[in-house]
């Protein structure tokens, strides 16, 4: 349906107060701490929050649940839009427009809307009371939220367009990790590490988000049972004929080839096998970064990483052997989140001067 921004005012309305009651809760319980600090943990959390509803979102095939932008039948909620949603729901029972998923999309929104004013209150803010961090950082901060909410728009006006989803989800990334840069400058724990342990965490991180790039690309292409079996991919195959050219042409409609054509299922193969030998480069990157952190004495971070290699693999597994069951769907995103936050707040802790 595209765009009809009749609504955007009342979803905007919704949004700040989503936000305003974030504020007030956090004004309540921040009583004489660092208001500025405390706002820059909150808005991380609910990022954090967001991505993993954006997730849900999703997995539960609810991004089309409103097929139009910003608002649901170019209605505020889904509500007012009762009768459209019946009228998509009896001619496709299981399609992508039910009232469930109508309100999954819309309270994503709303959530969405809440963390974007969140970002522009901790902006303004900032420039107000200039201390540990640079207003430049939640500025770029800000102008990250506006072009993350411009690809959601696109999400659902290019109708589940692989690239755009993947890019969605990798910017979504991206801001939970200048929030976490932001607040390691306001609890400035110092992290000593040599310099090319630093440069390893950089490299590590690097991987990261080309292995949560091919993720995205396995989930918004719908490959993630392509492969079932474990550790092979199909009827103990390990390597059953792929199609990597037509499952990594970027610029492609969802289940379509460049040239319009059904995407063979070679492609979504090709997809699945590519994250799994991503999965296995990263595995062994992390290790290796766990142990040389062991070296440089910094065991609790060490052990935090080996932890969280555990989720990523068991969840990861999970799915496939499951299934793709939602819980470790939701989980290995979350895991994949947590895994840039943490090496985010390692790269800003170890920029910190200690004695």
């Amino acid at each position: 349906m595209g765009f009809d921004l009749a609504p955007i005012g009342q979803v905007a309305t919704i949004g700040a107060l989503v936000a305003g009651c974030a504020l007030l809760w956090l004004r309540w319980r921040s009583r004489g701490a660092n208001l500025l600090a405390a706002l820059t943990v909150l808005t991380l959390f609910l990022t954090f929050d967001l991505i993993l509803f954006g997730a849900f979102t999703r997995l539960t095939d609810s991004g089309l649940g409103c097929p139009d932008w910003p608002g649901c039948y170019g209605q505020a909620s889904p509500v007012g839009a009762h009768g459209q949603i019946s009228a998509a729901q009896e001619l496709m029972p299981t399609g992508p427009v039910t009232h469930g998923k109508a309100w999954i999309e819309m309270l994503h929104r709303y959530l969405a809307s809440g963390v974007g004013l969140l970002c522009g209150v901790l902006c303004l803010m900032s420039w107000r009371r200039r201390g540990a961090v640079s207003p430049w950082w939640p500025t770029l901060s800000f102008a990250w939220v506006c072009v993350q909410g411009a690809f959601g728009a696109l999400t659902v006006t290019m109708r589940l367009f692989p690239a755009i989803v993947t890019l969605h989800l990798l910017l979504a990334l991206g801001l939970l990790a200048l929030l976490a840069w932001q607040m390691a400058a306001f609890e400035p724990k110092p992290l000593p590490l040599p310099d090319w342990l630093r440069r390893a965490a950089w490299a590590v991180l690097g991987l990261a988000v080309v292995q949560i790039a091919l993720g995205g690309w396995v989930s918004t292409n719908y490959a993630v049972l392509a492969c079932s079996e474990v550790p092979t991919c199909q009827a103990g195959q390990w390597w059953p004929d792929p199609d990597f050219r037509h499952g990594f042409e970027l610029w492609r409609h969802l289940g379509q080839t460049s040239a319009g054509e059904l995407l063979p299922f070679a492609a979504l193969t090709a997809i699945h096998i590519a994250h799994r030998i991503g999965a296995f480069v990263l595995m062994l990157a992390l290790l290796g970064f766990a142990w040389a952190l062991q070296r440089a004495e910094q065991d609790r971070w060490a052990r935090r990483f080996l932890l969280l290699l555990v989720w990523q693999v068991a969840s990861g597994l999970s799915n496939v052997v499951l299934g793709w069951p939602l819980a470790a769907a939701l989980a290995h995103t979350g895991g994949a989140a947590m895994l840039v936050l943490m090496l985010s707040l390692v790269l800003a802790r170890a920029r910190i001067p200690y004695a």
